[in-house]
């Protein structure tokens, strides 16, 4: 089994060297971003270990170019950092689990044996309706070849309304798959986003592809409704 560990600590990269070694893993070290990237892309890796803030290429940009270029290889992040969002962006991108410094090396090597026996998955098919195309796996959205710049809820929004195509859902459905579980705000936040997402996605494009069912919610076509 063989694993890449992109990390800039020298000290705390050895000794995670050290402990898969003495499991069976045979590992190779990388202590830069750019370094890491390309013996990524070029290595025939089970798992990579990869930390976020690294010199030259950033991990989140590593993340990305590698499941850009269709690199499926299992990632496990590594990160100071313990917010909510920097957990969010690093699945956004296509990580598959994160692990916050400090961390067990016992934690470290069952976190590793689970991904590895789940393998590199194949990963979700791009969404299209008409010429608006959404990509899970590069988290990135298109329209007539174009690249759309869309926040993360808005994002979530449009995911949430092309995995419903043509179908009619309403707002409380859209705030329970897209906002916090704990969030009690008013279900109208809902009309704000689908205003954001027009703009984005409609009017440039002079397309009119989510349809307003008055007092029922949203349907997104390729055709595209009045209000």
């Amino acid at each position: 089994m063989r694993v890449l560990v992109v990390e800039d600590e020298v000290r705390l990269a050895e000794t995670v060297r050290r402990g898969l070694v003495a499991e069976g893993f045979v590992v190779e070290i990388e202590h830069n971003g750019d370094d890491g990237f390309h013996s990524a892309v070029a290595g025939d890796f089970d798992a990579i270990v990869l930390d976020i803030m690294l010199q030259g290429k950033h991990g989140y940009d590593i993340v990305r170019e590698l499941r850009a270029q269709k690199v499926w290889t299992p990632i496990l992040m590594l990160s100071a950092k313990d917010g909510e969002y920097d957990l969010a962006d690093a699945f956004d991108l296509g990580a598959d689990d994160y692990l916050i410094k400090p961390f067990s090396f016992v934690v470290l090597l069952a976190r590793l044996r689970a991904l590895m026996r789940r393998g590199a998955p194949e990963r979700p098919p791009v969404l299209t309706i008409g010429d608006l195309a959404l990509d899970p796996a590069r988290h990135r959205v298109t329209r007539a070849g174009s690249a759309l710049a869309l926040t993360p809820r808005e994002y979530g929004v449009l995911e949430f309304l092309m995995r419903r195509s043509e179908t009619v859902v309403t707002k409380s459905e859209i705030v329970r798959s897209v906002w916090d579980a704990n969030y009690d705000g008013d279900e109208n936040i809902v009309e704000v986003y689908i205003g954001y997402l027009r703009k984005k996605i409609d009017l440039p494009f002079e397309h009119r592809s989510i349809e307003t069912v008055r007092g029922v919610g949203y349907r997104l076509s390729a055709g595209g409704g009045g209000d």
